[in-house]
């Protein structure tokens, strides 16, 4: 019983703290876009003794409310990192598992209700191609069901790589300039901006981008896109992320002064 208390006075505390840190973020200077890393699926499966699918499944399921957080805070812009393609290197049974994990959740994501009562438009960006057709077949589900919302936008980047992105846009450049269309003098940054997955976006550079489980790198996530991004590093497991890891980034993001360079 005494545990049972103690349990129950934790979470109070922990709740009036969370509180506190919401009534300190500063809704006039909250972050246009969000980009995370989300890392530790696997280890939180072995905290829990289960297999790797149980923390993937964690993971999966935290996302909704991570971008519920986002949505309540105004943030408009989401990029979640699922599967990167040098994931594909994993072992067939667990790629395959992560397959249907994703299939189903692209599925609930487009019949979600909040997904249109709050306008949310859904993007796969990666090379799409490299996935399996039944995967391929839900993103385009979740896509047309939701192109016409622009209140919000969550893109989750899957078979996905920052170089690989800078490549597939320097190729689109080369094509056009083989036929023509541009001269090689026109390449610029903007055009390079304009052939990059996010160029959709409308804030398509990350302010904040958040990697759970400790590590400290951005494994070759949105490199173009990140050049100024603010970097925060939580130690938190994806899956027992937390309301206050995520305030507590947003807060982080607000104590900085960010000067681009200047």
């Amino acid at each position: 019983m005494l545990d049972f208390y103690k349990i129950l006075d934790k979470s109070r505390v922990l709740k009036i703290y969370e509180n506190i840190l919401e009534e300190s973020i500063d809704r006039n200077n909250l972050p246009k876009h969000i980009a995370i890393i989300m890392d530790g699926n696997r280890r939180t499966a072995e905290i829990y003794g289960k297999d790797k699918y149980y923390g993937h499944y964690l993971g999966a399921e935290k996302v909704r409310e991570v971008l519920r957080w986002s949505r309540d805070l105004g943030i408009k812009v989401v990029t979640l990192y699922a599967f990167s393609t040098e994931n594909f290197k994993r072992s067939e049974e667990e790629v395959n598992k992560l397959m249907e994990l994703f299939e189903k959740k692209f599925y609930e994501i487009a019949d979600d209700e909040e997904t249109h009562k709050y306008e949310v438009r859904v993007r796969a960006i990666g090379r799409i191609n490299l996935l399996p057709k039944n995967v391929q077949k839900a993103i385009k589900y979740a896509e047309n069901k939701t192109k016409n919302y622009d209140k919000f936008f969550v893109n989750i980047a899957i078979a996905y790589g920052g170089q690989q992105e800078i490549i597939d846009a320097i190729k689109k450049i080369a094509e056009k300039v083989k036929k023509g269309e541009i001269e090689p003098e026109d390449i610029n940054k903007k055009l390079i901006d304009e052939h990059l997955y996010t160029a959709n976006l409308p804030f398509p550079n990350p302010d904040l981008i958040i990697r759970t489980s400790g590590e400290e790198r951005i494994s070759n996530f949105l490199i173009w896109q990140s050049s100024y991004s603010e970097l925060y590093f939580c130690d938190t497991y994806w899956p027992l992320f937390r309301k206050i890891d995520f305030l507590r980034a947003v807060r982080d993001y607000q104590r900085r002064q960010r000067r681009f360079g200047k």
